[in-house]
């Protein structure tokens, strides 16, 4: 390698005109045979692989940026950029690219970027230059006008750029905008907006750095305070210097860093605030503005990364007991802008950035701010921000941490179960932080993105620490709210929490198997769960049948006897026949619920719903769902009576299914073809009558099944009216309807008897709401 090596990182401008970095190397130059030309070299530190072999053309335009920087195109929408650690290293190789294209060192751009049209280009040749008039009061309106022609052409704001930057035409302007002020001169001041905004427009670099430079970078504001288009300026400055403080919560010694904070913040807010929302037109002129704010914030992340002195008292003073509150609200204030600047980095930059974060303590340090914000709702906010952060950057760092910590401390000031409790915590009414924090809860549950190795599965060893430390906190507010047939709160906020602990015990279900298995069943979970479908708000009792949805959709048999041997679908009909005849949600939620039991043939629920229940649910006649359950559970009941029948009944399925069609053709065609005298001499015949006879013998047990139940429904309409809710062996579930009408679930009382299907029915998608009974209560004895 040569002595021109350089230290930098190696950048390219993406879609979203947003600068992706490529990685770390040194830089040289030299020539390349295959290239035929001087070329960048730049070979990455870790490995020595060439990241960037780029030939020096003569007539590529490349820009030099705040000493450190030389960013150049390549092809259309390729952008690179070289970011140098050293601003000799940039010095030495930009004077080697001038030297190869022929160009003075002391320009920031070697090569005026043009896309013109003939006349433009003939315009050049005969004009070398721009010329602007004298920056006088009197010549602002001449100067606006030239600036606004000036920039739809290419060319011409290249020449303008050029003409405002050699002849310091900035700092001229800003003298006058002084005076302009001082003598209310509106008219100077609706000029130098437009003049300043234009200059904005021209996105050249040389030029923001004269006009962020601590000296101007005020009076730029002022002047982008008198907008023409507004009656009153706006007041920018005041806000800048009166409303927003610095404040340096840990003492920032260098003061190159301290001048790149307070640069960054004005700039930014020059872009988000002062500035006007750009055109589609003028979007991408704006393009090294944005530029600017990256590599910013890319170098103060650095240096504070840097900064180990200034990590350690930082963190320090987070987790010592004798700092004041107003003291860590700045700490951790100033922590959360320092996570929110890291998003601005490239994946393996941001690594580096967390892992050091990670060394230093940074999850220590958000319990301690947990445990001493609990009542501050900003300091609640930016410490779960700051568990975003990290959470999203890498879940399996956070579940290695609450793991460990397990072992030395008590459930109650686990990382995890601190969150658990300001998630139920939460005192905004719409619980905007506790739907925040339940996502994060749900990502760190998450089996997907849990790591596995051939000594070591994270997903075991984390689900059975989960659930042994921290399911109990998650669950807490769920059991202390069900002791009793009804909720015992049913406000709209503690519904919403109960929601979401739902949502996240549903999201267990389908994800955990055999940890949340053995919680629901020891626990008794579902009981609790059910007793939310008599809550008055729809929302919550919908999540408590999903809940029992998901786990019937296991066809679990663990889950099928827990639920038989409680007796849990009685709350579900319980909301059932509560719901009355109204045709919502919840009615087609329940229905659902059981068509996905006769459909899916779940036997054993089957019988358990008919045997128990079926006396509640026989006149529900608008759909077939229950009269089905009831079909197959008869069909159950006659295949184990009667085994032979089943068995039959399997030869025919198989005998009509399972040949295939094709097959059956080639087989007639073969024996209409055949003649008899083809037939050997031991084949056998069978002849109509022993087809007959066979029929007959098959019809047989189908003939008795069919009169075994017309008996059994005969004796069902003699005993009919005295029915209680019962079965072979289940708890008496007596249903009673006071009111002076009787009201049946199978047609509303009404004049004219109402169809399934017919205009008005509760079949029929344009069905209103059916008539609810007048008064009806359902009692349940168990015996």
């Amino acid at each position: 390698m040569t002595d021109t090596r350089r230290r930098v990182k190696v950048y390219t401008l993406n879609e979203e005109r947003q600068w992706d970095d490529r990685g770390t190397g040194h830089v040289s130059s030299g020539y390349v045979e295959r290239l035929k030309g001087t070329s960048l070299l730049v070979r990455a530190e870790s490995d020595g692989s060439l990241l960037l072999e780029s030939k020096i053309n003569p007539n590529t335009a490349y820009q030099k940026q705040q000493d450190t920087l030389i960013v150049w195109s390549e092809a259309e929408n390729y952008d690179l950029a070289l970011s140098f650690q050293e601003k000799a290293g940039c010095d030495e190789i930009w004077e080697k690219i001038c030297q190869v294209q022929g160009k003075d060192p002391s320009v920031d751009i070697t090569q005026d970027v043009v896309d013109e049209s003939e006349e433009e280009r003939f315009d050049d040749m005969s004009s070398p230059g721009l010329e602007l008039p004298p920056c006088e009061l009197n010549r602002l309106e001449d100067l606006a006008e030239l600036v606004a022609s000036s920039l739809p052409s290419p060319l011409r704001r290249e020449k303008l750029a050029l003409a405002v930057e050699n002849e310091g035409y900035i700092r001229k302007l800003l003298e006058l905008f002084r005076i302009c002020e001082d003598l209310d001169n509106t008219e100077g001041l609706h000029h130098l907006y437009e003049i300043i905004k234009g200059i904005f427009l021209l996105n050249r670099t040389a030029l923001f750095e004269v006009m962020f430079s601590d000296e101007c970078i005020m009076d730029v504001i002022g002047c982008l305070e008198f907008d023409p288009a507004l009656p009153q300026p706006r007041r920018h400055r005041e806000f800048l210097t009166k409303t927003a403080r610095f404040k340096e919560v840990i003492p920032i010694s260098d003061p190159e860093l301290r001048q790149k904070i307070h640069q960054t913040y004005r700039v930014q807010y020059i872009q988000d605030m002062v500035l006007p929302t750009p055109s589609v037109f003028e979007e991408n002129m704006l393009s090294t503005l944005h530029s600017f704010i990256f590599f910013n914030k890319v170098e103060i992340v650095g240096m504070l990364q840097d900064d180990e002195k200034f990590l350690t008292d930082l963190f320090a003073q987070l987790t010592d007991e004798a700092t004041d509150d107003d003291k860590r609200h700045e700490l951790v204030n100033f922590l959360k802008e320092f996570c929110a600047f890291s998003q601005t980095l490239q994946p393996q930059n941001r690594d580096a950035f967390f892992k050091t974060l990670s060394n230093m303590g940074i999850l220590p340090a958000l319990e301690v701010i947990l445990v001493s914000g609990m009542d501050d709702v900003q300091v609640r906010g930016a410490a779960t921000d700051i568990f975003s952060y990290l959470v999203e950057y890498n879940p399996s760092m956070v579940r290695e941490f609450v793991m460990q910590e397990s072992q030395q401390n008590d459930d109650d000031i686990l990382l995890i179960n601190l969150i658990i409790e300001h998630m139920i915590c939460d005192t905004d009414p719409e619980l905007g932080g506790a739907v925040q924090l339940m996502g994060l809860l749900r990502t760190l549950v998450d089996p997907e993105n849990m790591l596995a190795t051939a000594n070591k599965t994270e997903k075991t060893e984390f689900l059975s620490f989960f659930y042994k430390h921290c399911m109990h906190v998650l669950s807490a507010p769920l059991l202390a709210n069900t002791t009793e047939e009804k909720p015992s709160k049913d406000d709209f906020q503690t519904s919403q929490l109960l929601a979401l602990i739902l949502e996240l015990l549903t999201f267990c279900v389908e994800h955990h198997t055999y940890h949340i298995k053995n919680y629901i069943i020891n626990k008794d979970i579902l009981r609790r769960v059910l007793v939310l479908t008599a809550s008055q708000h729809a929302f919550l009792a919908l999540c408590a049948l999903r809940f029992m949805r998901r786990i019937i959709g296991l066809k679990d048999e663990f889950y099928n006897r827990y639920i038989m041997r409680n007796f849990l679908f009685e709350p579900v009909i319980k909301a059932f026949l509560n719901n009355g005849s109204r045709y919502n949600l919840m009615n087609s939620a329940i229905i659902e619920m059981f068509e996905y039991v006769r459909v899916e043939d779940v036997k054993s629920l089957t019988a358990h719903i008919v045997e128990n229940y079926w006396k509640a649910l026989e006149d529900v006649d608008y759909v077939q769902t229950f009269k089905g359950l009831k079909l197959r559970y008869e069909q159950q009941r006659e295949r184990q009576d009667n085994p032979k029948l089943d068995s039959m009944r399997s030869i025919l399925r198989n005998h009509r299914f399972r040949r295939d069609a094709r097959t059956l053709e080639d087989e007639e065609e073969m024996w209409f073809n055949a003649d008899e005298d083809d037939l050997e001499d031991g084949e056998a015949v069978v002849p109509p009558s022993d087809k007959m006879k066979s029929e007959e013998d098959l019809m047989e047990p189908i003939s008795k099944f069919m009169e075994r139940k017309k008996l059994k429904d005969t004796e069902d309409k003699e005993v009919l009216g005295k029915s209680s809710l019962s079965g072979r062996q289940n708890p008496s579930f007596k249903l009673s309807f006071s009111g002076s009408t009787k009201t049946s679930l199978s047609s509303p009382p009404s004049s004219a008897s109402l169809n399934p299907g017919s205009p008005g029915s509760p079949g029929s998608p344009g069905s209103g709401a059916r008539s609810s009974p007048s008064s009806t209560t359902v009692t349940t004895k168990v015996c």
